[in-house]
C-alpha cells in the first residue's frame, strides 16, 4: 500500500482514509474530492482503499 498521496505528497496512514483506482494510483481524500473521484492518470474511478486487518500473531 502506498504511503503518500500522488498529487499533494501528504502522508497516508495504513489504517486511514485513502482512494485508489484499478491501477492502485493513490490519493488523499481532499485531492480525490478536487478531482471528482477521477484518476488523472487513467481516467478511472477513484474508490475508497480497503483497510488491512492485522493477523492475530502480529
Amino acid at each position: 500500500m502506498k504511503t503518500q498521496c500522488e498529487k499533494c505528497d501528504m502522508e497516508l496512514q495504513q489504517d486511514g482514509v485513502a482512494y485508489i483506482c484499478s491501477y492502485e494510483c493513490t490519493y488523499c481524500e481532499e485531492c480525490t474530492k478536487q478531482m471528482d473521484n477521477v484518476c488523472p492518470n487513467c481516467s478511472g474511478e477513484l474508490v475508497r482503499r480497503p483497510k488491512r486487518t492485522k493477523k492475530e500473531n502480529e
